[in-house]
């Protein structure tokens, strides 16, 4: 079956959530009707649940990182 990058996102979301409070910036490049929101989506339910956020504070968090230029969407 086919893996899709939301999916590892998931399986390895205290890794991710650890890198991006390292400082770690995040770039999503492809497909922007439904690769890239599905990534946006698994982004923030994986902020949200390894951050212990609330779905709003972890908007806000997705929100800071855009406006670092840490998370960047180059998507089509």
């Amino acid at each position: 079956g086919k893996i899709y990058v939301q999916d590892r996102m998931r399986e390895h979301g205290a890794q991710l959530w650890a890198w991006l409070e390292e400082g770690a910036h995040f770039y999503v490049c492809g497909d922007a009707s439904r690769m890239a929101k599905d990534v946006d989506a698994a982004l923030r339910e994986v902020i949200a649940k390894h951050g212990g956020m609330s779905d709003d504070r972890a908007a806000a968090y997705v929100s800071h990182l855009t406006k670092e230029k840490r998370y960047v969407r180059d998507v089509y």
